[in-house]
């Protein structure tokens, strides 16, 4: 029977990448010169997992890369070798390597070895180094080496094939240890017809001669060790006399060399190639990355619980349909519907728990990323994470990632001083990174603190009237001045380097938060540290709405957006240019942008007094939106119209509304430059530019 292991790519690929997840973690919590065996214990076990199971679905470009990492773990965890900084940092390399090849792997794609090539490279020249170093002497030592003679027996259960584990490959790992010899049990095998061809009624002997310890043996069986029957114990030992005892065993007993494991049972040899070609008849429309998501019992018992009200409850409302209608069924059918409207509520909370994941997913990678730069800038950096179970929905993380990577980065760029610096200025030489989740109402905050030297706002002020920013005259706050750093293209870098200080970063970082529905701010005292705080929704899925009227048509403004609501004082309206009329409003001048005219819709309300104007914020930029009237507030189920029909400009999606209507979610940034208030090229609105002609 040949088994289609392309089944089990996706969860090979999920846990593989957690095994190197877990990998990075522990070489960064490892200190060189120290003897931690359990935590090199887990890096090796990590590895060792993902050879194996790289080995079982033919990917060969991981496993023969992982074989040689493998190798110079396991001389470091036995003592043959001391763990240093050089092998740590190449360690990192080789978990970066591999997720690279992994995820070709998994995008079905043919992985760029020349990394791979290079690294082993350089693991065979280290492991090569001990041998080449060995004294003339080396066959004396060689003499010494202690050889045991093993006898492993391995009896599989019945199950075995259906937990996607393979014996052939356990069997290889064994002959890679030394020399072994092979007996197959074959008595168990039932008569044909009762013959299940997913079940193992196999059993095996070994006589391994090796100088590993028994320890070696026990790794490669504790994955089955809930599987399987297994005994191991030393020839002249427990099972002393034992191996002269093999022409003795039943006919139905095999002796011989350890064969080379291909695929699955009962498959033949299989290429990488041809399994990757088996994947893709399977394969879905969705996107290879980040497809699944592992999901906690308890929720989905809550699920469970809450589509069982559900049922209750729709067999309550059908029988009363059944019934004569009366005072007292329209009483039991009000109540009824109640009682539906608070399942579906519950149950809608539950179904966005579910894509609800631990913030700890995006913090496990600034580790890593603290600990390169710090040595790339000579600074000592202590990192610190707060709030790290702060949940959030999972396509929220994936898009704040890397935003958080542009703050992270420079902090420890520009924030955190060399610890001369620190030291002269009476502080800690070890500089602290912090970052901090935490909910507040309905979103959630992450905070990127450090207690470097501050922004210089003297120095952004000047960078900033020198770009022509700001006028040198113009009066700012500290604060101000600070909000200067997201303005497309500032930067107060005096050279180019690869960490930060070309120009770009900042102004990505505020647009991409922006497209979350979200908000950054900057903190900071000179000498003290500064504060990035982000502000984004708990879900993209569902957005809070403010409903307005323009003609016939219903459209939502996200509340996020919205500063305030006025009605127009005709007063305070003044015309720049030819058909753009402005607002004033504390000091401040808002265009007006008629929705009905940007829309193209007939028999809106045009008199500027008889209307409502919604005044929203996007990119730092205020406009007001002209609309007939304001309706309710509400929550919305965001449906993309992209995926459905195509890109509309000025619209970010749709949503049905209660009475079964589709309504429009207006996208400010879009609308602005469908507007042409904001000119190709500009950062500017048209008013500021014309600012002097209302002045």
């Amino acid at each position: 029977m040949s088994i289609d292991l392309s089944q089990f790519f996706e969860v090979f690929f999920e846990e593989s990448f957690e095994g190197l997840d877990a990998m990075e973690s522990e070489l960064l919590n490892l200190e060189p010169g120290t003897e931690d065996k359990e935590t090199i214990n887990t890096i090796f076990r990590a590895a060792h997992s993902i050879k194996g199971g790289s080995g079982t679905f033919g990917f060969t470009s991981v496993s023969d890369f992982t074989h040689v990492l493998e190798t110079l773990l396991d001389q470091i965890r036995d003592g043959q070798r001391d763990l240093t900084t050089e092998y740590v940092n190449l360690l990192l390399k080789s978990v970066d390597c591999l997720r690279t090849l992994l995820r070709a792997l998994q995008a079905e794609e043919t992985p760029d070895l020349e990394e791979a090539d290079a690294l082993r490279g350089k693991f065979e020249a280290i492991l090569g180094m001990q041998s080449a170093s060995v004294s003339d002497d080396s066959s004396s030592a060689a003499a010494e080496v202690t050889l045991n003679t093993y006898q492993i027996d391995f009896k599989p259960k019945p199950h075995l094939f259906k937990t996607g584990n393979e014996p052939l490959f356990m069997i290889s790992e064994l002959g890679e240890l030394g020399d072994i010899e092979t007996k197959a049990f074959y008595d168990a095998v039932p008569d044909i017809h009762q013959l299940h061809p997913d079940e193992c009624f196999l059993s095996w002997r070994f006589f391994l001669t090796t100088d590993k310890e028994q320890r070696a043996i026990e790794e490669i069986f504790e994955w089955v060790e809930d599987d399987a029957e297994i005994t191991i114990g030393v020839c002249g030992g427990i099972f002393e006399g034992e191996r002269g005892a093999v022409s003795e065993e039943s006919e139905q007993q095999s002796v011989h060399k350890t064969p080379t494991p291909t695929a699955a049972t009962g498959s033949s040899p299989a290429t990488n190639k041809e399994l990757v070609k088996k994947a893709e008849s399977k394969k879905s429309s969705d996107s290879s990355t980040s497809n699944s998501i592992r999901v906690g019992i308890d929720k989905v018992d809550s699920l469970i619980n809450m589509v069982g009200e559900l049922v209750i409850t729709q067999a309550m409302l059908s029988q009363i349909g059944e019934q004569e209608i009366t005072e007292s069924t329209i009483t039991a059918l009000q109540e009824g519907l109640a009682q539906l409207a608070h399942n579906t509520r519950d149950l809608q909370e539950n179904v966005m728990r579910i894509r609800m994941l631990p913030i700890s997913f995006v913090f496990s990678r600034f580790p890593r990323l603290v600990r390169d730069i710090s040595q790339k800038l000579n600074k000592q950096v202590e990192l610190k994470l707060l709030g790290e179970q702060t949940e959030l929905d999972k396509t929220v993380m994936e898009k704040i990632s890397d935003p958080m990577v542009h703050l992270v980065r420079n902090s420890l760029d520009h924030g955190l001083e060399i610890p001369e610096q620190r030291i002269a200025a009476g502080k800690d030489p070890v500089g602290t990174v912090t970052l901090n989740a935490f909910h507040q109402g309905g979103n959630i905050v992450i905070e990127i603190m450090d207690d470097g030297q501050g922004l210089n706002t003297e120095k952004i002020r000047q960078k900033a009237i020198d770009n022509g920013l700001i006028q040198a005259h113009e009066e700012l706050s500290s604060d101000e001045i600070n909000e200067l750093i997201f303005m497309p293209g500032f930067s107060t870098a005096d050279e180019v380097s690869d960490i930060s200080g070309r120009g770009v970063g900042m102004d990505v970082v505020r647009r991409n938060i922006q497209a979350l529905n979200g908000s950054v701010e900057v903190s900071s005292a000179r000498g003290v540290g500064s504060t990035f705080t982000i502000r984004l929704p708990l879900t993209l899925a569902i957005l809070d709405g403010q409903l307005v009227q323009v003609a016939q048509h219903t459209y939502i403004i996200p509340l996020i957006s919205i500063v305030e609501s006025l009605q127009i004082d005709i007063s305070k309206v003044s015309r720049v240019g030819k058909d753009l009329d402005v607002l004033r409003l504390r000091d401040e001048y808002i265009p007006i942008l008629r929705l009905y005219e940007i829309l193209n819709h007939q028999g809106a309300i045009e008199e500027l007094d008889k209307t409502l104007l919604v005044v929203v914020e996007s990119d730092n930029h205020k406009v007001g939106l002209l609309v007939d009237d304001l309706l309710a507030q509400q929550q919305v189920v965001i449906k993309s119209l992209e995926a459905n029909y195509q890109k509309v400009d000025g619209i970010s999606g749709a949503t049905i509304l209660g009475d079964g209507r589709v309504s429009l979610i207006v996208d400010i940034s879009g609308l602005i430059k469908l507007s042409g208030l904001k000119r190709p090229g500009s950062q500017e609105l048209l008013v500021e530019q014309h600012s002097n002609e209302v002045a």
